[in-house]
């Protein structure tokens, strides 16, 4: 028998998913209709008579109503699917079970660089900061001067990063934006992947160094020096003093080295990206078992990118540790929906035009997807962006959904790895966190295989279970957070992503 093109994800559902693109009239098996339209790979398809107003459901949760009546084999998508507001029950902590740990001795083990505090690095990168735009030029400078031909002496140092923004400078001197890039570029300063930091400013911005660190408590010494552009006596003596600086550094930098680790140590930014009709059937729910699997080692996962979580969060508030953590949850997200009112984003329901023609309708579908990615763990914490994060399991932290901006308050926060499904295709990486990309369909895993660290569509194709999947991305962390490249870093992407939120229209 012919391997079925569709698939039925829940008894209860009324649409199927089409696992290839499915001609007209072709007569899907065991249901007794045919397509009524072309159905596009990765969209949906009515399993049944749908009647106008009437609640579609995928993975027998609604994402949306009926704008006409559909017949049986009708392709269902964003131009026959209506959002309307759905009465939610938020069940405040009632689904909240605590993770099963393993004992200390039974956890896994990964080779990473510990430092003084006890916290636990997966790489060892040297940090040059700005405090303002008006210095990038010099940073960038320093990380090129300090290429891999010398840097060839010092091999447990994984580079000389820059780390570059656009602020600091035509902005109120206090408040929330000030105060979330400070607390952005203090939690990279402190990153246990960072063993040491050059902090550059101009002098005259808005960012004062001297407060800048006076608020985030940081000490000026050997490993974290500060050189001002202004008094130093402009570009290039300040790059001759950056050259020093880092050089005295490099040392001490490389006198450290791997060893093993206990897996409670890792802490998972999760990300996704590029989103299709496929990512909440194969990697968001595939990369979900691996972090249930990393809860019970102890280790920290991290669900972000909050307006993409709009439609399930009170699927989220069910599985939170107390009220009170549902209701912070919440809390961010009516601050979102408060500043998008009116606005054409997509926690209003349209979502990009790529995620849109890999399949998905609206925005509810796109965040049953994207929740999948947190597993089926409670949730201990909710923080906002680029806060430090403490609790270990999985936690919440409020970020934008534009994927740079998110995953640097999740590294500001302490990840020291990010994981980010796509289906469409994305060629991000991040520094001084690597990144894992996990394919969501074989198609786009051969096509861009030289961006993709993991095949997820092996779920799709049937090869591979989500368990296994997910034991397949587990082992595949651990080999990361050991030292081995990612895709992304074997290319050297990753310096350009680093994206301090500029509080803005980003979801």
């Amino acid at each position: 028998m012919r391997a079925s093109p569709t698939i039925q994800l829940d008894i209860a559902d009324n649409v199927i998913v089409a696992k290839q693109p499915i001609e007209k009239g072709y007569m899907l098996q065991g249901l007794d209709i045919a397509t009524l339209d072309d159905i596009p790979q990765g969209h949906k398809i009515a399993a049944r008579p749908i009647a106008k107003g009437e609640a579609v459901l995928k993975y027998n949760t609604i994402i949306g109503y009926a704008g006409e009546d559909i017949a049986p084999g009708k392709w269902v998508h964003s131009h026959n699917l209506n959002i309307d507001t759905i009465d939610k029950d938020y069940r405040f902590a009632q689904d909240y079970v605590a993770a099963d740990i393993l004992p200390a001795k039974e956890r896994a083990k990964f080779m990473g660089y510990v430092r003084k505090d006890g916290r636990v690095g997966t790489r060892n990168h040297i940090g040059i900061f700005v405090t303002v735009n008006c210095s990038a030029t010099v940073a960038r400078k320093l990380s090129r001067y300090f290429d891999a031909e010398r840097l060839a002496d010092y091999p447990n140092v994984d580079g000389v990063t820059a780390f570059i923004h656009h602020q600091g400078c035509g902005m109120e001197m206090t408040g929330e934006p000030m105060d979330l890039l400070r607390r952005t570029l203090s939690g990279y300063i402190r990153h246990p992947n960072i063993a040491g930091a050059v902090v550059l400013s101009l002098g005259c911005e808005r960012n004062n160094v001297k407060s800048f660190m006076e608020q985030e408590s940081l000490q000026a010494g050997k490993m974290l020096q500060v050189i001002t552009m202004q008094e130093t006596g402009g570009t290039m003596t300040a790059f001759e003093a950056g050259k020093t600086a880092i050089k005295q550094m490099l040392a001490e930098a490389n006198d450290i080295h791997r060893q093993p680790c206990s897996a409670e140590h890792l802490m998972i930014g999760l990300q996704c990206g590029g989103s299709d009709g496929f990512s909440g059937l194969s990697a968001n729910p595939a990369l979900g078992r691996a972090v249930d699997i990393l809860v019970t080692h102890g280790g920290t996962a991290i669900l972000s990118e909050t307006p993409e979580l709009y439609g399930v969060e009170h699927t989220l508030t069910a599985r939170a540790k107390t009220p009170e953590i549902g209701q912070k949850f919440i809390d961010r997200m009516n601050w979102w929906l408060e500043y998008n009112a009116g606005r054409d984003t997509q926690i209003n329901g349209r979502v990009s035009p790529g995620n849109n023609a890999g399949g998905i309708a609206n925005i509810i579908e796109k965040s049953l997807g994207g929740a999948k990615k947190g597993g089926s763990t409670g949730i201990n914490a909710v923080y906002e962006y680029a806060r430090p994060v403490s609790e270990n399991g999985l936690v919440i932290m409020d970020t934008p959904g534009y994927d740079p901006v998110s995953a640097t308050g999740q590294i500001a926060g302490g990840a020291n790895l990010i994981c980010f499904t796509t289906g469409r295709g994305s060629c991000f990486g991040s520094y001084p966190a690597p990144t894992i990309k996990l394919a969501s369909n074989s198609a786009m895993f051969t096509r861009m295989t030289g961006d993709m660290d993991i095949n997820c569509g092996e779920v799709i194709d049937g090869s591979k279970t989500l368990d296994e999947m997910g034991a397949e991305i587990f082992d595949h962390i651990l080999t990361i957070a050991s030292g081995k490249a990612s895709k992304s870093e074997q290319m050297e992407v990753g310096e350009d992503e680093f994206v301090p939120w500029q509080i803005g229209v980003l979801a």
